[in-house]
């Protein structure tokens, strides 16, 4: 059960970086943004996928082209699970259960339609999608299972701190997902 929860976290944080039937609405042309940080608080994720609905409290950061953080807080501002992100690498943090899973861009793309990658990541993240910065559906399918994303942004803070450091794994359990990607 607790890697099933793995995988529907690592699912469920990778829908912020696909945009499954609006492909064709996000960019995938780097242009530099006028902002080096990117900070959304508070902002409403709903995750629809086998007919279980989640709904959670997001809070993404962004450093521009080198990290960027998604803190999922459903329970009084606690953080309960994370997504971290370099233009490399994604890992996703079970706080709850104390594991991780580690997965590359390119091992990620074997099972995710469509393919995912840095700049639609951080485009999604920062609130920059050619169809508004206020509300976002996304489509994305993870082998079989279709899973749907609604992100409400709230008002976004560039240009100002944010906390995108890596938690030190040591403390958590690995979950390889090889056989599952």
């Amino acid at each position: 059960m607790k890697l099933r929860n793995i995988l529907i976290v690592l699912s469920s944080c990778l829908l912020l970086a696909g945009c499954g039937a609006k492909r064709a609405v996000v960019s995938h042309e780097p242009v530099t943004p006028p902002w080096h940080t990117c900070l959304i608080q508070s902002a409403r994720a709903k995750v629809a996928m086998d007919g279980t609905k989640i709904s959670a409290t997001v809070t993404m950061q962004t450093v521009y082209d080198s990290m960027l953080v998604i803190s999922v807080m459903p329970l009084f501002g606690i953080e309960m699970m994370r997504l971290e992100a370099t233009p490399l690498e994604l890992i996703a943090i079970d706080k709850m259960h104390g594991q991780y899973a580690k997965a590359s861009f390119a091992d990620l793309n074997r099972k995710l339609t469509p393919s995912l990658n840095w700049d639609v990541l951080q485009q999604i993240c920062a609130a920059e999608l050619p169809t508004g910065n206020k509300t976002a559906r996304l489509l994305y399918s993870f082998g079989e299972k279709t899973i749907e994303l609604t992100i409400e942004y709230p008002e976004r803070k560039t240009d100002v701190p944010v906390k995108v450091y890596n938690l030190p794994l040591n403390k958590y359990a690995q979950v390889d997902v090889s056989k599952f990607l």
